[in-house]
């Protein structure tokens, strides 16, 4: 089985034009088949505030009504998507740009929940990984925006992480493949604060007492979720770490590596 790298970035990354460079020179120096998922970052809250488009949030998280989802999609699958497969042809890299309606790449349902409406946030129902594998195969970097689609003629918002997460593992039946999030903490960390505290490896006892004991960020238990998920469903390493660090992340050198028990 060829590698594969499933590379997420984080909004922090976006935000930071010399951390987004220096990831990009980096992926785009990986020799393995790679697909990269991003977030949006701090251009679409700035945009829909000049729009005069109130955002809300619950718990941490965009309520994506109809009119945010239309600056949404126009920032991250159009400016943030674009920006970074120009950035790519630039370091010799060639990618293709894309959201989950291109190529019915990602098909998603709206979000059901017994009591809150999230509004056009979606879950991410299906890979399509005969379109994918055709472009790695072609020695093509997918980029992916957080923008999916129901099939219906409706495009969705939806998680980062959860996408990453999601490509991962469809990709796992094709590929030797491993997941890599980065974001602007070096792992993760027994202190917040302290960016030193980074912990190896984290097996899913340890999980379970350091969430027990809330010695765990409740920002990173998602993330986390997404890790073990992936992990348990055919994905050969999952990693998380600093994006400035992506050479040592794919190496095993930096970072905290997610494992099975032991």
């Amino acid at each position: 089985m060829d590698k594969l790298y499933v590379i997420k970035i984080g909004g922090n990354i976006i935000d930071d034009e010399a951390k987004l460079a220096s990831l990009l020179r980096d992926f785009a120096a990986i020799d393995e088949k790679k697909i990269l998922v991003h977030g949006g970052g701090k251009l679409a809250t700035r945009l829909a505030e000049k729009l005069g488009i109130e955002q809300q949030l619950l718990d941490g998280r965009r309520i994506t009504d109809a009119e945010t989802l239309k600056i949404v999609t126009m920032v991250y699958a159009g400016y943030i998507n674009k920006n970074i497969v120009a950035r790519l042809q630039a370091e010799n890299c060639n990618a293709i740009g894309l959201c989950g309606a291109d190529g019915d790449s990602i098909l998603a349902h709206k979000r059901n929940h017994p009591v809150l409406d999230y509004g056009f946030v979606g879950d991410v129902d299906a890979i399509n990984t005969g379109l994918i594998s055709s472009l790695l195969e072609k020695n093509i970097a997918v980029v992916f925006a957080p923008i999916t689609h129901d099939q219906q003629g409706q495009l969705l918002n939806t998680n980062a992480d959860t996408i990453a997460q999601e490509m991962a593992k469809a990709m796992s039946r094709h590929y030797q493949t491993e997941l890599i999030y980065t974001f602007e903490k070096s792992g993760v960390l027994l202190d917040a604060a302290d960016d030193t505290t980074v912990i190896p490896e984290i097996q899913p006892s340890y999980y379970r007492d350091l969430k027990a004991q809330h010695r765990i960020f409740s920002g990173m238990i998602p993330k986390l979720d997404n890790a073990f998920t992936a992990l348990n469903s055919g994905v050969s390493k999952v990693r998380i770490g600093k994006a400035e660090q992506l050479t040592d992340l794919l190496k095993g050198t930096a970072g905290t590596s997610i494992i099975h028990e032991r």
